[in-house]
């Protein structure tokens, strides 16, 4: 038998909100984001989330999304991502996923955080968690701008090929693998390893693992990742350009939101 590996989605399983969902302040403030693209992010967001695995939404979703962050300056989104990632995204880190994470290096297995969100973001927050290896969303870039490529977008059946790719460059056995995930859009993921189990799944995923006698586990603990920063060794945040990937959506969506109610809220009266 080959080593065994344990594949942990992020957003929703691994820590409680999306990975991106504190960039679209930044973005908006900064000048990258419009109103317009607060509208067609968060439907973009909608559709994927409905549309699952299905490959038309998927490639609109990533098109839109490359066509979104076109032209923006390498530098620039570096900078906002590395303030971001500890000033204002301040994710939180369930403490039974990241029990479950230290349970299955300790078993001697490599653990590897897959997700939709770009790698340079996605990366820095796999370090912060002990995790080194990743597979997540490649966006193309030339004289320091993003080009409106996407070299390889990590979602749905993608990701089952870079595990695919990656189990057989380090002699994975998936029958004896795990897997974890909270969405419907990640059943390939889920059924390419011996050992599916779903995390707070949505109705969809939770009507497969029914369907399949798949462990359901239900993540309710987040723990800041900032505690868990200051309980270890600081880590530069390497080449944090952008982190983008389907997850963006929600932080442009709810900065809208959030900043109309703030000026209505403070709007004097007659």
């Amino acid at each position: 038998m080959g080593r065994s590996a344990a594949f942990f989605d992020l957003d929703k399983t691994v820590i409680a909100k999306s990975s991106a969902l504190a960039f679209g302040r930044p973005f908006y403030r900064d000048g990258l984001i419009t109103r317009r693209d607060v509208v067609k992010s968060a439907y973009a967001q909608l559709m994927f989330r409905l549309g699952g695995t299905d490959e038309q939404t998927m490639a609109r979703t990533r098109d839109y999304l490359a066509t979104l962050c076109k032209g923006w300056q390498v530098e620039q989104v570096r900078q906002i991502v590395a303030e971001t990632l500890h000033e204002l995204i301040n994710p939180y880190v369930y403490a039974e996923a990241a029990a479950l994470i230290e349970e299955h290096q300790a078993a001697g297995r490599d653990v590897v955080l897959v997700s939709a969100s770009g790698e340079e973001m996605v990366r820095p927050i796999g370090e912060l968690l002990g995790v080194t290896d990743v597979i997540a969303t490649r966006m193309a870039v030339e004289d320091g701008r993003y080009s409106g490529e996407v070299e390889f977008y990590a979602a749905g059946p993608s990701k089952v090929d870079a595990v695919g790719e990656l189990a057989t460059a380090r002699g994975y056995d998936l029958a004896d693998s795990y897997a974890y995930s909270d969405s419907y859009s990640d059943r390939p993921l889920l059924e390419c390893v011996g050992h599916p189990t779903v995390v707070n799944p949505d109705r969809a995923l939770r009507k497969l693992a029914v369907e399949n006698s798949w462990p359901v586990l239900e993540f309710r603990h987040p723990v800041p990742l900032g505690r868990r920063l200051r309980a270890r060794p600081a880590v530069p945040v390497a080449a944090a350009a952008l982190g983008v990937g389907v997850g963006v959506a929600i932080g442009i969506a709810w900065y809208g939101r959030h900043r109309r109610t703030r000026t209505t809220t403070t709007a004097p009266t007659a």
